[in-house]
């Protein structure tokens, strides 16, 4: 956490530098424009995207403030992301327990969980939401807010089935072979050997999978449309970008904090499984 917010320092400091030293009309490779131009208007400064967080969001009267506002929504989109993060863990860990129990499984649907991450997501987001509004379980009816979830479980659990089956694929064939000489079973190795040796390997997959959650939640709700989220605050927010260049950063800046207190809340559990991260087993 505390890493993360210095890496997010450093980029501040590395944009006002850029803005006081670049030139006025970016860095040019042939015809190419490979940094953008220092223009108020293409890069405002950090405070001034700061100082926004403080005015109003419109000029109607009553209007809150643009913290305030980001603030509603980032909550609004974390809960979405946390909500498909968690579905993404479950079927991520499920599907490392299968593949790594039966090879032919593993041999026939590893292939098809990596192509599943090259379908365009802002694709599919409409499809999930017209798939899942046919789809009524009890008295629960299908909102949007599910087909976000939805979207953000997609992205979410790659990571952990990937980081999963090789953190249970990681014990030594010495330790298996005695789990095997005295005669212990699969799901006791499991539980025993397999399980811990996999920790190393789970927690930086969890915290990919709920960074990749936040993505997902924000790009579905961006897709989808869906009201009260950090999506569909930048899109509406950009549209002021011409002639206030700065009040487009503040859902950008809400988008970068709920990704910091997301992989902060996978660290503190990293802290409760820190006796089984070994030294040297991952990388």
């Amino acid at each position: 956490m505390i890493l993360g917010v210095l890496g997010v320092a450093a980029v501040v400091a590395a944009w006002d530098l850029y803005k006081a030293l670049g030139p006025e009309q970016g860095v040019l490779l042939g015809d190419t424009r490979i940094l953008p131009r220092t223009t108020d208007l293409a890069m405002p400064h950090s405070w001034e995207m700061l100082q926004r967080f403080g005015e109003p969001v419109t000029s109607l009267a009553g209007a809150p403030d643009a913290l305030s506002a980001v603030y509603d929504a980032s909550l609004f989109s974390l809960g979405l992301a946390a909500r498909g993060w968690l579905i993404g863990v479950v079927v991520g860990l499920l599907l490392a327990l299968v593949m790594s129990r039966f090879r032919i499984i593993e041999s026939a649907l590893l292939p098809w969980v990596v192509l599943s991450q090259t379908v365009p997501l802002i694709a599919i987001a409409p499809l999930v939401r017209r798939w899942g509004s046919a789809v009524e379980i009890g008295g629960h009816v299908w909102t949007s807010e599910d087909s976000v979830a939805v979207i953000a479980a997609y992205l979410a659990f790659f990571p952990v089935a990937v980081g999963a089956l090789r953190g249970l694929k990681s014990p030594e064939a010495t330790h298996l072979d005695l789990m095997r000489a005295f005669g212990i079973g699969w799901w006791r190795t499991l539980l025993t050997l397999r399980i811990p040796a996999s920790v190393p390997y789970l927690l930086p997959a969890l915290r990919l999978g709920a960074a990749s959650a936040v993505i997902g939640a924000v790009v579905a709700e961006v897709s989808i449309g869906l009201k009260g989220g950090l999506g569909r605050m930048v899109i509406d927010y950009a549209v002021a970008a011409s002639g206030d260049p700065a009040k487009p950063w503040a859902p950008i800046f809400g988008a970068v904090a709920i990704g910091l207190v997301a992989a902060g809340a996978v660290g503190l559990l990293g802290l409760a499984l820190r006796p089984f991260r070994l030294t040297g087993v991952a990388p």
